[in-house]
């Protein structure tokens, strides 16, 4: 594109969007949105006005066939891409609310093209959909010179006080092309048009009192404030003052400005945001375009460089949170030159876990595989679509970094729904979602910079979930109360969020804050004013014996309630294996069922420390090996007549197990039966008759394809 074609694009536009407002609107085939446009040569200007009530997040425009967009222009604060099929599709921030409007400039190959049109509301949905077709610029005389043959009628007041005009542009340049609209003058009357003390030329108005024409500004040196002016017959006159810049076509071949582009680094993150600009010739459009590893156009951007020779992209670049990875090109023209730059596009998070697949059918084997920082502990917790825990492992990632990660459904037992995988390493944490028998869609989640904060502080809150999308935040009281109203957020377009929670009025406690986008909700646990020094502490794990793999209850209290607590979990070699940030309620009490044991955890003694400034309690339990496959049962070795009888059974699978006792001789006492859980653990008793006869006896402990059994002792009370 030449010089003087990017010249007619801009002023051409220019006059669309100005003079818009006054021309008779096309015809439009939908109701809820009312479309018009107006076209001068190839450039038009589309206007949607919201009658619905709706509001308006997306417009997207296509052509018929045979014709094609060449560029594009928005308003300040939207933004458009053009897709592989030709269609623009232009979003923004701000919505259109219902009686307001919104305006598009187009340039298309070939004049008074068919543009066909949709508007969509924030849910993506269709509010409506039409066709519409061009009303053709009327003419407009430049300077025109009045012939006196011509017909208007001098006679009359000329101008009144709710006569207006304007200029546009509203800060011409000395040298330049003005056009100058104005209404409710003195119907058919002619006018002279002036600036300062030279008159320009004239016009002529029409029935009603309006006129639109052009006029040329004189070649003026310096930039100065200039009075425009109209003056009628009867030497009334109406005035505007405006700033006139400089003369753009001298201050154009006075400037030898390179043409560039800036902020492209050589790597990006996904979710990050680019910040494009750069230098070129004052007055030219640009045209940019970006192509990702896949050779697939997914942006096209235009800006116009101003009179300094600069421009810069009205709104960033954002790199989505599932871009595709590899390397990216940008491509930037001005028409006559044309810059091409790379960057790579990879990811900075720590943990990288995907499903293997996107929808798992009931009954299969739902895979995760990925990679997270080697020789680091790596916590994984797979919860189903109401939040309950199906599966979960703490596991000591290898040399490789690789991580797997297993569940084996059962079916018509586990919910159908979005599952979430939650992997946390350090202080790093990723949700992956996967489908169990339906697509999945994105939850929203919340996460607290820290667990407990002064009420002089502001706790920051990282939110996720799709795209742009409102949600609402509450926040529940220790007291089980809904604190103030909901709070109000819109996520950022790369799907993330962020909110300062002023805590100045908290009086201190555990709170809970819910995150809620339609029937998705999500919740964490947050902390005011909780001190250390807890007094004695108290407390206990609801065994002994645990097996690898196997979740831990803790209950306890303290002497001082609302105090701060630190749960550190530790294995035989004196290894950290998690560490949590509790607090005690008002009554002083607590419990805690986060801890578990790693699948592939020590086999011996391992501590559970339970510290609050200087007080420290600590808790030991022995940990067996897990079995692989097959049965164990574990029982008390003596027991006295009449006394209950426990069994602990782990079997490798959901089972129903049958349990017989049998006495020495061989004969069956008795025969019970017992459901595994999903941690395939049953803990069935044996209430021992009073009759027994003292002396050794057998539990054998059976299902379809394993079975086992032990010994243990009855003796006389």
């Amino acid at each position: 594109m030449n010089k003087s074609t990017n010249k007619e694009i801009s002023i051409s536009i220019i006059i669309l969007f100005s003079i818009s407002l006054i021309i008779i609107p096309s015809e439009v085939y939908a109701d809820e949105i009312k479309v018009t446009s107006v076209g001068l040569d190839e450039t038009a200007i589309v206007t949607a006005i919201n009658n619905s009530e709706n509001e308006i997040k997306t417009f997207r425009v296509w052509l018929g066939e045979e014709f094609n967009f060449k560029s594009f222009k928005t308003e300040k604060g939207w933004t458009g891409e053009k897709n592989q099929q030709e269609v623009i599709i232009f979003t923004s921030s701000e919505t259109v609310k219902p009686n307001e409007l919104v305006k598009f400039g187009l340039k298309t190959d070939k004049i008074n093209p068919i543009i066909n049109w949709k508007a969509l509301d924030q849910e993506n949905k269709i509010i409506d959909t039409g066709i519409i077709k061009l009303s053709k610029l009327s003419e407009v005389n430049q300077n025109s010179n009045i012939e006196l043959n011509q017909n208007y009628n001098n006679n009359g007041i000329s101008i009144f006080s709710e006569s207006t005009f304007r200029v546009i542009p509203d800060k011409p340049n000395a040298g330049s092309t003005i056009r100058i609209t104005g209404d409710q003058f003195a119907e058919s009357q002619k006018f002279d048009f002036y600036i300062d003390t030279e008159r320009i030329g004239n016009f002529i108005t029409d029935s009603k009192g309006h006129f639109i024409t052009t006029m040329q500004i004189p070649d003026l040196e310096k930039e100065s404030r200039i009075d425009f002016k109209i003056i009628g017959h009867d030497k009334i006159e109406k005035k505007i003052s405006l700033k006139l810049g400089e003369n753009e076509n001298r201050s154009i071949e006075n400037k030898n400005i390179r043409f560039e582009i800036k902020g492209i680094p050589d790597i990006v993150y996904q979710g990050e945001k680019l910040e494009i600009e750069g230098t070129g010739t004052p007055g030219k459009s640009i045209t940019i375009e970006i192509i990702n590893s896949e050779k697939t156009i997914i942006n096209t951007r235009i800006a116009v460089i101003d009179k300094t020779g600069t421009w810069k992209l009205s709104e960033p670049i954002n790199i989505a949170l599932d871009a595709v990875f590899g390397q990216y090109t940008i491509t930037v023209s001005d028409g006559r030159e044309q810059i091409l730059r790379n960057w790579s596009v990879e990811t900075n998070k720590i943990i990288i876990i995907n499903p293997e697949k996107i929808k798992f059918d009931v009954g299969e084997l739902i895979k995760f595989s990925g990679t997270a920082m080697p020789n680091v502990s790596l916590e994984l917790i797979l919860e189903n679509s109401l939040g309950d825990e199906m599966a979960s492992d703490i596991i000591q990632v290898s040399d490789s970094g690789i991580v797997k990660f297993e569940y084996q459904t059962t079916e018509n037992e586990d919910k159908e729904g979005t599952w979430t995988l939650i992997a946390t390493q350090n202080n790093n944490k990723e949700f992956i979602y996967t489908g169990y028998d339906v697509l999945p869609t994105i939850p929203v989640n919340i996460k607290f910079d820290k667990s407990n904060y002064k009420n002089t502080e502001k706790a920051i809150i990282s939110l996720a979930g799709k795209p742009s999308e409102k949600i609402s935040l509450i926040i529940i009281t220790p007291s089980g109360g809904v604190l103030g109203t909901d709070i109000l957020i819109q996520l950022k377009p790369d799907g993330r969020g962020e909110h300062n929670l002023d805590l100045s009025s908290y009086v201190s406690g555990m709170y809970t804050a819910v995150v809620k986008k339609g029937g998705s909700q999500n919740s964490e646990n947050f902390s005011v004013g909780l001190l250390t020094g807890s007094g004695e502490i108290n407390a206990e794990v609801t065994q002994t014996e645990y097996n690898q793999g196997e979740r831990i209850l803790l209950l306890g209290s303290t002497t001082n309630p609302n105090s701060l607590l630190i749960l550190t979990l530790m294995d035989p070699n004196g290894n950290e294996i998690k560490s949590l940030e509790i607090a005690s309620n008002a009554e002083g009490m607590f419990s805690e069922e986060r801890l578990k044991i790693p699948s592939s955890g020590k086999v011996g003694v391992w501590q559970l420390l339970i510290s609050s400034g200087s007080n420290l309690n600590k808790v030991e339990f022995e940990v067996f090996s897990e079995i692989v496959e097959g049965m164990s049962i574990r029982a008390t070795e003596k027991v006295r007549v009449g006394d209950l009888l426990e069994m602990s059974i782990t079997a490798s699978k959901k089972t129903s197990i049958v349990i017989e006792i049998v006495d020495i001789k061989g004969n069956e006492i008795q025969k019970l039966t017992c459901n595994t859980t999903k941690e395939f653990k049953c803990q069935p008793f044996w209430s021992v008759p009073k009759y027994t006869v003292p002396g050794t006896y057998t539990i054998k402990a059976y299902d379809t394809s394993s079975s086992t059994e032990t010994t243990f002792e009855i003796t006389m009370k």
